[in-house]
C-alpha cells in the first residue's frame, strides 16, 4: 500500500445518485492532487462506491474487491481500497473484518475521504458511517468540467418506510439542501459546460426549503439561469406529486417531459403491504392530470415482481395497469429481501420460479410499450442534446427531449443542441437525421 497514495480510481453502481457521489469523491481527491486513473488495477486508490437496493449487492462488493486485488497483484502492486456509498452504511467494521478493506465511509459522510485515506496511509483505522446534521455539501470542492448532462443532488433520504426498502437506513431521513446551495452549483455545472441538470434525489418531488418554493419554485427559478437549456428531475414519489409541479410542466419551456414515477405494483393489496401510501387509482388519476397538461409526456416506472403474498391476481393486476398507462421506459426487479427490512421477514415468500416467469411476462408488456412509444416518436422533430460519439465513423448519439437515445451522422460536437426529424426507431433507439443546429 503507498504510504501516500497519488492515482486514484472511481467505480460507482447503482443509481445516478451514486454516479453524482461517485463524481464529488473523484473531485475531492483530485483537490487534494491525487491523479485519476480509467485503469483501476493501477490506480494507488480505488474508490467502490456501492448500493445497497439489489439482491446479492453486499456478495458482489466482496467479489469485486478480491478481482482488483487479483488484478493489481499479478502486476506487483497493492492498492489501497475504499468502500463507499449504502454497504458501507449497511455493513461498516463488518466489511474491515470480512474484507480487510482500508477505507469504510458512508453516503453521508464522504466529505471526510481524504481524512480517511490520509489515516490509512498512516495505518490508523479508517472507518466513518455517521450521519452528521451539518451537511457533507459544504465541504465539497467547486465544480470541475462536466458533461453536457450533470447530475445535482437537491435532496437525500427517505422517510416513507417502504417495506422493502434500506434507504430510510442507509441514506437517513429526509433532507433538502438550500435553494442558495443549489442554485450556486447549478450555475457552476452551466459555467462548466453542462447544457442540462437533473435534479436529483430518494424522493426528489419532496424537495422544499424554509419559503416553501418546492420543487416546481425552484425548477422555475433553474429556467431563468443562461445557458441551461435542459432540466429534469428524478426520481419522485407519487404522493410528493403536486399540482404545482404538474403545472410546471405546462409552463416551464426547459422542463422536459419526461417524469420517473414508481408505482412498483399494480395491486391494491401488494401496496399496501409495501406501504407505499398510494393506490392503483391514485396513481392512475394522478398521470391523468399530468397527461393533460403535457399530453407528450414520457412515463417511466419502477416495478417489483413476487413481493411477498404476490397472487397470480396480484400480478395481472400489475399487468393491466401496464397496458393501461404505456409506459415509454421502466425497471423491472424480482424482489430481493434486503437484511432488516420489514418484508424480508413477511411469511409467504414467492418462489424464485416464480418470480423468474412474472418477470419475464411483465418485461414483455413494459418492452412492447417502450418500442410503440418510440415508434410512434418517428415524424417528430425535437432537439437532441449530443452526449457522446457513436460506435460508427461520423456517428453522434444524443438525447430527445423524452430521454431517448438517437443516433444520428454529421459534423457535431459533444455539447450541441440539434433540430432533427425522427426518422426510424428500434426497442432501444432512434434514429434522428439533423436539419439546423440550434443556436449556442
Amino acid at each position: 500500500m503507498p504510504a501516500s497514495p497519488k492515482t486514484f480510481h472511481v467505480k460507482s453502481f447503482g443509481c445516478q445518485m451514486n454516479v453524482y457521489d461517485g463524481e464529488r469523491m473523484a473531485e475531492l481527491m483530485a483537490a487534494q492532487g491525487l491523479t485519476t486513473t480509467d485503469d483501476a488495477s493501477a490506480a494507488d486508490l480505488v474508490v467502490l462506491n456501492t448500493c445497497h437496493i439489489r439482491e446479492r449487492a453486499t456478495e458482489r462488493v466482496y467479489s469485486e474487491i478480491g478481482r482488483l486485488r487479483k488484478d493489481a497483484g499479478e502486476q506487483g502492486r497493492k492498492p489501497m481500497i475504499a468502500v463507499a456509498g449504502c454497504v458501507a452504511q449497511a455493513e461498516g467494521e463488518e466489511i474491515v473484518r470480512r474484507a480487510k478493506v482500508d477505507v469504510v465511509v458512508g453516503p453521508q459522510a464522504y466529505h471526510n475521504l481524504p481524512d480517511l485515506v490520509a489515516k490509512a496511509a498512516a495505518g490508523e483505522a479508517a472507518l466513518d458511517t455517521d450521519m452528521p446534521v451539518e451537511s457533507k455539501f459544504a465541504h465539497l470542492p467547486g465544480r470541475r468540467k462536466v458533461n453536457p448532462s450533470a447530475f445535482l443532488t437537491v435532496q437525500e433520504g427517505c422517510d416513507k418506510f417502504c417495506t422493502y426498502c434500506v434507504v430510510p437506513y442507509t441514506r437517513g431521513a429526509e433532507v433538502s439542501r438550500s435553494y442558495s446551495a443549489i442554485m450556486d452549483e447549478a450555475r457552476s455545472l452551466v459555467d462548466a459546460g453542462a447544457r442540462e441538470i437533473t435534479l436529483l434525489g430518494q424522493n426528489v418531488n419532496a424537495w422544499n426549503d424554509a419559503d416553501d418554493r418546492g420543487l416546481h419554485g425552484l425548477i422555475r427559478e433553474m429556467d431563468r439561469i443562461p445557458g441551461l437549456h435542459r432540466i429534469r428531475y428524478t426520481t419522485s414519489h407519487p404522493n410528493d406529486m403536486t399540482q404545482g409541479l404538474i403545472d410546471a410542466h405546462r409552463d416551464v419551456e426547459s422542463l422536459m417531459p419526461f417524469l420517473h414515477l414508481p408505482v412498483q405494483s399494480g395491486s391494491d393489496r401488494i401496496l399496501k403491504a409495501m406501504n407505499r401510501q398510494h393506490s392503483r387509482d391514485s396513481y392512475m388519476r394522478l398521470m391523468d392530470r399530468v397527461r393533460a397538461v403535457r399530453p407528450d409526456i414520457a412515463l417511466s416506472g419502477d416495478f417489483i415482481v413476487g413481493f411477498p403474498g404476490e397472487t397470480e391476481q396480484d400480478f395481472a393486476d400489475t399487468l393491466s395497469l401496464v397496458d393501461a398507462m404505456g409506459y415509454a421506459q421502466a425497471f423491472s426487479f424480482k424482489y430481493s429481501p434486503r437484511p432488516g427490512t420489514p418484508a424480508a421477514s413477511m411469511d409467504d415468500q414467492v418462489p424464485a420460479e416464480v418470480m423468474d416467469e412474472r418477470l419475464q411476462r411483465l418485461q414483455a408488456s413494459l418492452n412492447r410499450d417502450q418500442h410503440a412509444f418510440n415508434m410512434a416518436s418517428v415524424g417528430r422533430s425535437c432537439t437532441v442534446l449530443i452526449e457522446r460519439r457513436g460506435k460508427l465513423p461520423g456517428q453522434m448519439l444524443g438525447k430527445s427531449p423524452w430521454l431517448q437515445s438517437v443516433h444520428l451522422i454529421g459534423d457535431h460536437q459533444i455539447g450541441d443542441l440539434v433540430e432533427v426529424e425522427l426518422v426510424a426507431a428500434g426497442p432501444n433507439s432512434l434514429t434522428g437525421q439533423a436539419k439546423v443546429k440550434a443556436a449556442a
